[in-house]
């Protein structure tokens, strides 16, 4: 399927890209810079880009103010968002030349809400995504057919005629299993932008690991990263990426009316109340063992949740739909327990119901 690409901004990111598109496509690209390319076609004329082209891609820099770009520390400095000016310029030009018929694929780095709220409004003759790419300068071309995922963001989150066309497109460039997520402009925004910050929270950490190598001596840094690597249950697994309010996990549900000695309390006044006569609190992703950082359960919130549901019932008819991480107070051969709802036996009480 040779398909007919415009791409606009052929600069370090840009080029590359551009590039291996037209390994299997025919490409045509503009930049306000005099490039040269042996595979890509490069036009002086932005209008030439819209000429019989399917898909525009569009990567033209979001650029930070030079006192963010990290050479100095920036924490006493206001917050200032990225230059959006040049998108803004190209939106226009795309209002100006494409047709309803073609599709416009935004690639530039852009912090969450800015599609909806700066470049929306000049999407409207032409079909629009917003396609952020997950790749580090120095390896483009490798990154660009290697991704770890494919991000497609549309106006509403759900797929378009624009976003089936697009995942395909990639579908005849990638040269592994990466998938494609689709989401809302802000979701593919917040993943890319995220993204980044992982890959540097990550290298800040393993820095820091290698300044305390140095300082103390006898510990090679190199180990214990490599031993980190091997951790796939939750440094590098799957583990710890359920948001949530609090403690960033499932969450107890504060005014959650339990029955003791027939009377009704919520779990807030049950913890007030019982919490000292508990003689063992079961680990959780709420619950902290230690003395002196023990999480209160008032101090939890509620939260949306789309995940499994468990059904609680007692004598008196059902009484908790809770998630499985809920921490519930039951009653377990004459022991007060808080437990994970998913823990809970058969043979458990809620307390003294």
């Amino acid at each position: 399927m040779d398909m007919r690409i415009g791409f606009i901004g052929l600069g370090k990111l840009g080029l590359p890209c551009a590039e291996e598109m037209a390994r299997q496509h025919s490409v045509i690209g503009y930049d306000v810079e005099h490039r040269v390319s042996s595979h890509v076609t490069v036009t002086q004329d932005i209008k030439q880009v819209f000429k019989d082209t399917e898909i525009i891609f569009v990567a033209v820099p979001t650029p930070h103010h030079p006192d963010y770009d990290g050479s100095r520390p920036t924490t006493h400095l206001p917050v200032r968002d990225f230059d959006y000016s040049l998108v803004i310029d190209v939106l226009k030009q795309c209002q100006k030349y494409a047709s309803h018929n073609q599709i416009v694929a935004l690639i530039s780095t852009v912090l969450p809400g800015t599609t909806r709220r700066e470049f929306a409004p000049y999407t409207k003759n032409f079909q629009f995504v917003y396609n952020p790419y997950l790749i580090a300068m120095g390896s483009e071309a490798y990154d660009m057919v290697h991704p770890d995922m494919v991000i497609i963001g549309t106006e509403h989150g759900t797929e378009t005629p624009a976003s089936q066309v697009v995942s395909k497109f990639y579908k005849t460039l990638v040269l592994n299993d990466a998938q494609h997520m689709t989401g809302t402009w802000e979701e593919a925004e917040a993943f890319k932008i995220f993204y980044n910050t992982m890959i540097s929270a990550r290298l800040a950490l393993v820095n820091m690991i290698q300044d305390v190598a140095q300082r103390i001596g006898h510990m090679n840094v190199d180990r214990i990263t490599d031993a980190f690597k091997q951790a796939n249950i939750r440094i590098t697994g799957k583990g710890y990426y359920k948001a949530g309010m609090s403690d960033g996990g499932a969450c107890v549900l504060p005014k959650f009316p339990i029955e003791i000695n027939g009377n009704e309390i919520s779990i807030e006044e049950f913890h007030k109340t019982f919490s000292l006569e508990i003689p063992n609190l079961v680990k959780s992703a709420n619950y902290s063992m230690s003395k002196s950082d023990e999480k209160k359960v008032y101090k939890s919130t509620t939260r949306e949740y789309n995940g499994e549901i468990l059904v609680f019932y007692t004598k008196s008819g059902k009484i908790l739909e809770c998630t499985p991480e809920h921490l519930l107070p039951v009653n377990r051969n004459g022991t007060r327990l808080l437990i994970r709802a998913n823990k809970v036996l058969d043979t458990d009480k809620l307390f003294s119901v």
